[in-house]
């Protein structure tokens, strides 16, 4: 489970530069808090932080069922699935909103993975 904490630290740590990214783009593109609109590119990192926050509602309880029902090192690759899906969803949706596919391909395979692979191991378990 050593690698599954590693892997969660660094999907944590993702998310906290997409916070600062965020914060960043709200300061270079002038909208104020506690505004969450107002120019298109700081809609697009403020989309992209929180929609990174509704996936890892999913991410982190993923991880810990699969890593612990499933595989811990099993979980480990398929967090760094997410992590760089969520990277490259980041990337492709700041240059244009269209672009994010991929990214968000990667994303829900991982947590797909992630969830039905750790409840499936946990009613297994039981039978």
């Amino acid at each position: 489970m050593d690698w599954v904490a590693i892997v969660i630290g660094l999907a944590l740590a993702e998310y906290a530069v997409f916070v600062w990214q965020c914060g960043q783009a709200r300061g270079r593109h002038g909208v104020p808090a506690p505004s969450t609109s107002g120019n298109p590119i700081y809609e697009r990192y403020f989309r992209v932080q929180m929609n990174t926050v509704e996936q890892l509602v999913l991410f982190l309880p993923g991880m810990l069922l699969f890593g612990h029902y499933v595989s811990g090192p099993g979980a480990a690759v398929t967090g760094l699935v997410f992590i760089l899906g969520r990277g490259l969803y980041a990337r492709g949706y700041v240059q244009d909103p269209a672009r994010r596919g991929p990214g968000f391909a990667l994303t829900l395979l991982a947590n797909t993975i992630l969830v039905v692979g750790g409840l499936v191991g946990a009613v297994i378990r039981l039978i």
